[in-house]
């Protein structure tokens, strides 16, 4: 007389087994696809203008600002193509879809932003042994327009980031990408009013400096999801806790939180009920309280009557 719950696969809808569901769960990154592109296509455009007005001037910072850009280019790029693989349904051994292609496209950004803070680091370390000049006022338009580009590929992946670890990414790079402009600025204009050299190389550690602890949040929540760990805002043991006293219920065991990705969380827990209990009526708390307190979207439930024993499984 065990009963069990098996919630259906996020990609594939509502399940068929007469309980009410919620709606079709969607990964956060979906949800933020268009400011996505926009940023890409216009990142992508404006590098290009970057690396042709640094060959044109023979300006270092120009070129160097053009690589921050062309990282963007491709940490955006990623961040496309992983949610738009995401959306395919799943099939076969994929049951989950391809949801965790967002946050393996975090952990590329992440190293990518890693790289970019530690070239920047050797690049300022670089010029205070040989400082580089930086032309006037060429440069300084052309990184006030790259400034402006930023800000606005900035401003459009603001609320994703918020939800989305694979939007994060982007976001980063694109806040790396806007001080490195505001520091190709101030440099141009320092040098350009006071000769000081030594300012291009300053603006340059700061800025690589800024990036290396972020980069490493970004990282470490992406590799919390791959490995499966518990969100940290969610405490697992008062969540046991507030299954066990949902009257009716004797145990619960086996109880696991995780994330399939951002804004996606699941769980499964076996839950044994007392004699004459209703499983009906314990199922559907359970599966409310893990919504409502934990943020759980996607939760299996298992019930099992007191008597029942499992027989281990056989190799």
């Amino acid at each position: 007389m065990g009963h069990g719950h098996s919630h259906g696969s996020p990609p594939k809808g509502d399940g068929g087994d007469g309980h009410a569901h919620g709606p079709r769960i969607g990964s956060a990154g979906e949800r933020h696809q268009k400011p996505l592109a926009i940023a890409f296509s216009i990142t992508a455009a404006y590098a290009l203008v970057e690396v042709v007005a640094g060959v044109i001037t023979g300006s270092l910072a120009l070129i160097s600002d053009a690589a921050h850009m062309g990282t963007d280019v491709l940490g955006l790029g990623l961040a496309l193509a992983a949610i738009r693989l995401a959306k395919r349904p799943a099939s076969g051994q994929r049951t989950y879809g391809t949801y965790r292609l967002e946050v393996l496209a975090a952990i590329i950004n992440g190293l990518l932003l890693f790289g970019v803070a530690f070239y920047v680091l050797y690049e300022a370390v670089q010029r205070f042994r040989d400082p580089s000049e930086v032309p006037g006022l060429p440069v300084l338009v052309v990184a006030v327009i790259g400034l402006v580009i930023n800000l606005i590929s900035f401003r459009l992946l603001t609320a994703g980031a918020k939800e989305s670890l694979n939007v994060k990414g982007a976001y980063f790079e694109v806040l790396a990408d806007m001080l490195g402009s505001v520091g190709v600025i101030i440099g141009a204009i320092v040098i350009w009013t006071t000769g000081f050299e030594y300012a291009d190389p300053i603006i340059g550690a700061a800025i690589g400096l800024f990036i290396l602890p972020r980069t490493w949040k970004l990282m470490r929540q992406a590799l919390r999801i791959i490995m499966e760990v518990a969100p940290p805002e969610v405490d697992v043991e008062a969540a046991e806790r507030d299954l066990a006293a949902i009257p009716g219920v004797q145990q619960v065991h086996d109880l696991h939180i995780w994330t399939i990705t951002s804004g996606m969380e699941a769980a499964s827990a076996h839950v044994v009920i007392k004699d004459g209990a209703d499983w009906h009526a314990v199922l559907d708390q359970s599966r409310l309280i893990l919504a409502e307190r934990y943020g759980v979207t996607h939760p299996t439930i298992q019930v099992e009557p007191a008597d029942h024993t499992e027989e281990p499984v056989g190799f």
